[in-house]
């Protein structure tokens, strides 16, 4: 099936609508950040809030945000009325996460009527300088009559 690609404006208010209402992204501090058609950005402050016993942020936060990023890109493709929920995904954690904040960076590697596979990046920023420190590969279905609000 071929998806018609919605419009930028679009595809961001539909993510941005979305976001604001998930409490797992608020209570991390996380903020939205670029959005576009099949590609979507997560920042999350680091600080203590989020860290483990290391000094590192927590990988389940790391997940959390690359989870995020892989379901509202994929979100950002999906036909009015439809949904996305997250059926797999493997993290691949490639050096401790820390700097100044994490930007996860999600984007559809290939949309389907049904799955759609995603792929989020994860940068530890640190003065201006990002590094690699996760990869997430995610697969998503499609709910029909969600639309991303939950009931």
């Amino acid at each position: 099936m071929t998806r018609d690609t919605p419009s930028a404006d679009m595809a961001t208010a539909r993510v941005a609508a979305s976001f604001a209402r998930q409490g797992l992204m608020h209570t991390l501090k996380a903020t939205l950040g670029p959005v576009a058609p099949g590609a979507v950005e997560i920042v999350l402050p680091v600080s203590a809030h989020v860290g483990q016993q290391h000094g590192f942020v927590h990988a389940g936060a790391v997940a959390a945000i690359a989870d995020s990023a892989a379901g509202y890109a994929a979100l950002s493709l999906m036909p009015p009325g439809s949904g996305v929920l997250t059926t797999e995904f493997k993290i691949n954690l490639l050096s401790p996460a820390g700097g100044d904040r994490l930007v996860a960076r999600g984007r559809v590697i290939k949309a389907g009527r049904t799955l759609t596979l995603a792929l989020s990046e994860v940068f530890a920023v640190r003065d201006g300088r990002e590094k690699l420190c996760a990869m997430l590969t995610a697969t998503l279905m499609t709910v029909e009559g969600r639309d991303g609000i939950a009931d």
